[in-house]
């Protein structure tokens, strides 16, 4: 019998769900993130087995205009490689667009460049990043 596979765009989605589906693959968990972070998204996908057990999950926050950033993309490990990841990605990627976003932008660690070049169409291109918490104090601002 095949997996039934909910998505949702802008699903309830509790803290303590998010909490559990972090942890399931090692990720940093940290409660009352989700319930810190949600009022500033653009939305988020979600993916439920059907009995609604959380599976995945993909956050779109923006700019407010043309510049939408996809992050947060999990997946629990037994349910990772069956697509559900690069179909969170393309429907994040279809909601951001139909609010009028022109790009969407993702960071990740180098082993995950297939699965975003590759499985979900992004494109390398120049960007900068810097890590703020190594320059504590070097700003000169008190």
């Amino acid at each position: 019998m095949e997996l039934e596979i909910d998505y949702r765009w802008r699903a309830e989605l509790s803290d303590e769900a998010l909490v559990v589906l972090t942890a399931s693959h090692g990720g940093r968990v940290e409660p009352g993130w989700w319930d810190r972070v949600r009022e500033h998204s653009l939305g988020w996908v979600s993916a439920h087995r059907d009995d609604a057990t959380l599976i995945g999950f993909a956050n779109v926050a923006w700019d407010g205009g043309d510049h939408a950033f996809l992050l947060d993309p999990k997946v629990r490990p037994d349910h990772q490689r069956l697509g559900i990841g690069t179909e969170l990605v393309r429907r994040a990627a279809a909601a951001a667009s139909d609010a009028g976003c022109e790009w969407l932008h993702v960071d990740f660690e180098p082993h995950l460049r297939g699965f975003y070049f590759d499985a979900c169409g992004f494109r390398s291109t120049d960007a900068g990043v810097m890590y703020l918490r190594s320059r504590a104090g070097s700003f000169g601002l008190h």
